[in-house]
């Protein structure tokens, strides 16, 4: 659709369907983002809450690996694409529209923003009680796009790992979100910790503390923090998402993540 003012209306009648948008960032990459948004979203869904999955990683996108989905093929009815249900959540990610493999996106920001409202204006989502979005790392023209379009957006959930180096890139997140008048609902700090299989002592590969020093200095909320075990990589590879098939200190965790947003959110 050429007429962008158009799409807009299309995203603004499709938001009257979708009571709540999350949107899951980080200021640096590599720390687990879209295995959290992922999981958060299965969770969510485990919960009885009717569930979205928006990817607008554009450039990197591995929602659909993560989730198996690549064997779900994207249907159409009328004008409108319709998502596959994997795992009880609906999911759009760019890499459904890609038929060659694994092949660059090579946009620019109008191109970006225009395919991102499409993603809302010209799928069949249906009644959902949570649209979850996975923004690329950073601050760039994906997570703003979504702050300026979505009117449902009821705040962002950071996700940062223990490392001094992770704690500079959120603060810049932080301070972005702040700056476009979004409320943070809290930090996530994902591979917090490792148990020792053998000893069953914690050990902090990437550091202590992280997540709860953000937390403190800026005054939010500290949600989760989620362990480093080497099973999570080996299932959210396999498209065997932790939140239905991890062990249980690692289901768990996401389940009172999911359950905290929900209080926070619907309270």
């Amino acid at each position: 659709m050429s007429n962008i003012q158009e799409v807009k209306e299309k995203v603004n009648k499709k938001l009257e369907d979708i009571e709540n948008v999350i949107l899951v960032m980080s200021g640096k990459g590599g720390v687990g983002k879209t295995t959290v948004a992922v999981n958060l979203a299965v969770s969510l869904a485990l919960l009885g809450k009717k569930v979205g999955l928006l990817d607008v990683d554009l450039h990197g996108p591995d929602v659909v690996r993560m989730l198996g989905g690549e064997e779900y093929p994207l249907t159409q009815v009328g004008d409108e694409i319709v998502p596959p249900e994997v795992h009880g959540i609906r999911v759009i990610s760019i890499s459904q529209f890609l038929n060659e493999g694994n092949v660059a996106v090579i946009w620019r920001g109008p191109l970006k923003t225009g395919a991102i409202l499409q993603f809302i204006g010209d799928v069949a989502w249906g009644n959902l009680d949570y649209l979850v979005v996975d923004a690329p790392p950073g601050t760039g023209d994906e997570p703003l796009t979504v702050i300026q379009n979505i009117s449902k957006l009821r705040g962002a959930l950071l996700v940062t790992s223990p490392s001094v180096v992770s704690q500079d890139d959120v603060e810049r997140a932080i301070d972005f979100v702040k700056k476009m008048n979004v409320d943070i609902l809290g930090i996530v700090e994902n591979m917090s910790y490792f148990i020792c299989p053998n000893c069953k002592s914690k050990h902090f590969i990437f550091g202590e503390g992280g997540g709860k020093s953000l937390s403190e200095r800026f005054n939010l909320d500290l949600l989760a923090q989620i362990p480093l075990d080497s099973s999570i990589r080996e299932n959210m590879d396999k498209g065997r998402p932790v939140a239905y098939f991890g062990l249980p200190e690692i289901s768990d965790a996401y389940m009172n993540l999911a359950q905290k947003l929900i209080e926070k959110i619907e309270q």
